[in-house]
């Protein structure tokens, strides 16, 4: 590891110790819990098109896919556990560095690790929807009636996408059984933000609040190739807040940000949640320069 990289380590802890910090994270904070990216080094490509709302609300056959694989992937993102990303996030928060956390990640895992008063933008996958009568139930309860309505579903996945759905052959769920809303009969759904379908107005205006109170916009694992993220590197900007950014591999804030680090999440934020005023990243530099 050069100087230049501990120079950016040594400068992001200096901001951080300072306070007033908006965290921002992606997929790339929950893949040390073995849920892969997209785009990141953990991340597998997709081989079709993403669901979206337009095309689950609208085809029975093409819900039913979801819903076979999606079962099959909750078994990866129900069974996932926080890591010391996470943790490390949830104790900046406590030493109350942080002004709020928001994140496009949907499975749950900085609640998991103890963070409070999370700003979920596209949902979490471990609550369901009825789009009938709007009610609100556990993924759990759901996932115990898709498992006694499907006693023979034996289909195996391959992989698991960040979103919780899997790749899956049309015909290995031919004949997979969905279940409806227990209070109206009602179609249901994961309480995530599908493609095609908008964030919700007042998440965002949350978000953009948070942003514009802080000192320091912090970018955590994610390549903001989609503008539900960018937005927020883009506001800071726009306000005169720095922006500073930990990922793996390319990440489309680049342009924008006064700082940008390419190494191991699993290895920065445990450090930076002991930071010190001689400096938190010690320990960090010495295991960066031994890989």
């Amino acid at each position: 590891m050069d100087l230049q990289v501990v120079e950016q380590l040594a400068l992001l802890d200096a901001w951080v110790a300072e306070g007033g910090v908006a965290v921002l994270s992606g997929a790339g904070l929950s893949t040390d819990s073995g849920i892969p990216d997209y785009r990141g080094p953990s991340g597998t490509a997709r081989r079709g098109s993403p669901m979206t709302y337009q095309t689950f609300t609208g085809d029975p056959l093409a819900r039913r896919r979801y819903w076979a694989r999606s079962h099959l992937g909750w078994r990866t993102i129900g069974g996932a556990r926080a890591n010391d990303g996470h943790r490390a996030v949830t104790r900046l928060q406590e030493r109350g560095l942080l002004a709020g956390v928001i994140t496009q990640n949907v499975d749950g895992l900085h609640q998991a690790a103890g963070a409070r008063d999370v700003i979920e933008l596209h949902g979490n996958l471990a609550r369901v929807v009825c789009l009938g009568c709007g009610e609100l139930s556990g993924r759990a309860d759901l996932e115990e009636r898709l498992t006694a309505a499907n006693p023979g579903f034996a289909a195996v996945a391959a992989g698991v996408n960040p979103d919780g759905d899997v790749e899956l052959d049309d015909a290995e769920v031919d004949g997979f059984r969905v279940v409806d809303c227990r209070s109206c009969g009602g179609v249901l759904k994961p309480d995530v933000v599908y493609f095609g379908e908008t964030v919700p107005p007042d998440r965002v205006s949350r978000a953009f609040s948070l942003v514009a109170g802080a000192r320091t916009l912090l970018v955590l694992g994610s390549s903001l190739t989609v503008m539900s993220g960018r937005r927020f590197v883009l506001r800071a900007v726009r306000d005169g807040i720095r922006v500073a950014i930990v990922n793996r591999g390319v990440t489309r804030g680049e342009p924008y940000a006064d700082l940008v680090i390419d190494a191991p999440l699993g290895v920065v934020l445990p450090n930076l949640a002991m930071v010190t005023d001689k400096g938190g990243f010690t320990n960090a530099v010495t295991v960066l320069k031994s890989k």
